[in-house]
């Protein structure tokens, strides 16, 4: 996925902007506050309907008028042997309310965004892959898996809709109405687990291949799933933690319980390596989700907000050489304009305003 134009009106301090990016790589640099993350939060509003920077729309919709909007013109490829095809994608969004277009017809869920335009992201809080709770690494499983394996959103759906409901049951403390829910969520939980499992060691795989470019020190890093229940099947554990859950009113085997562990040298990655060496490893994730959806043929598009502050000059270059040699179109911020010998777009921000300069 190549983005030729992009127009974003009203988000944040950006009021009207439309730039013509370059198909391979382009840099946004200007002062802090100047509206440069702001570009890219507007290509992951445009993805997944809100930012990687907040789910509040609201801090979202700048000065102009009560709603954001994002268009762009995209060009898609899903095989090497077959043309590239022009996409016209559109959102809306107000506080309460959106609407989006893909080239001409209207969209009815927020996943037909993301389904036409992947995007990956690192960013400074990106480190929470690592050091943070749980939840933060099952989005990033989601995330993943969603734009893998086509299957996975009816099973999200359906496992999701019937925790919900078992919850509700739990509270109530509707016991026969629980013995028509469990099978429903354990049906739905394990095919999540299943295709989250098969995942995670495709991204083990990838990460092995990274970790020797990006650093040497942590090349024996693994990564593995825990599905979020101890031994048996899905069914078997919700029937033994019943009367717990109905004393809690929530339930507690599943996989919304589910985690990755990631270690070195059998030791925690949290409690075992630097800070630094933290967000090498969170770029790493990061850069092993966008090989892996590479592989599908449908390629993403890699934003790495601020990367330079988070990194020394090598490990910058390589965790942008990286990005690069995926073929996907890469978009990084800076304070100041990195300095590259390849071909590349260069946009100054400034107050909002996006101006070309190379």
């Amino acid at each position: 996925m190549i983005i030729r134009k992009l127009q974003i009106s009203n988000l944040r301090n950006l009021a009207q902007v439309e730039l013509a990016p370059h198909p391979s790589l382009n840099i946004l640099y200007g002062e802090n506050g100047a509206g440069k993350t702001s570009v890219l939060e507007s290509l992951a509003v445009l993805s997944r309907g809100r930012s990687f920077r907040s789910n509040k729309i609201a801090q979202l919709i700048g000065p102009e008028k009560d709603r954001i909007s994002v268009f762009a013109e995209l060009e898609e490829t899903h095989d090497a042997d077959q043309a590239a095809a022009s996409v016209r994608l559109g959102l809306e969004r107000s506080a309460s309310e959106w609407q989006a277009r893909r080239s001409g017809q209207d969209l009815q869920q927020l996943s037909e965004l993301a389904d036409s335009l992947a995007v990956v992201v690192m960013e400074p809080n990106s480190h929470a892959l690592i050091s943070g709770a749980p939840d933060g690494r099952r989005r990033y499983l989601d995330w993943g898996v969603f734009h893998v394996e086509p299957e996975y959103l009816s099973a999200w759906r359906r496992y999701s809709r019937a925790l919900k409901q078992r919850n509700a049951a739990l509270r109530q403390g509707a016991r026969t109405l629980l013995e028509s829910l469990d099978p429903v969520l354990a049906e739905a939980g394990e095919a999540m687990t299943s295709l989250r499992t098969a995942y995670t060691a495709e991204l083990s795989t990838h990460l092995e291949q990274l970790m020797p470019e990006l650093s040497p020190r942590l090349d024996s890093v693994a990564v593995e799933y825990r599905r979020g229940w101890a031994n048996g099947s899905l069914r078997e554990s919700l029937k033994e933690h019943r009367e717990r859950d109905l004393e809690r009113g929530s339930t507690h085997p599943g996989p919304h319980r589910a985690d990755l562990a990631i270690s070195l040298h059998g030791h925690a990655v949290r409690d075992s390596v630097s800070r630094g060496e933290q967000k090498i490893l969170a770029t790493a994730l990061v850069l092993a989700q966008a090989r892996r959806q590479c592989e599908t043929g449908r390629m993403p598009l890699l934003l790495l907000d601020d990367l330079a502050s988070e990194f020394d000059r090598s490990h910058f270059n390589a965790a942008l050489e990286v990005g690069r040699q995926l073929g996907v179109q890469v978009w990084i911020t800076g304070v100041e304009a990195a300095s590259l010998d390849s071909d590349h777009g260069l946009f100054h921000v400034e107050h909002g305003q996006v101006r070309k300069m190379v």
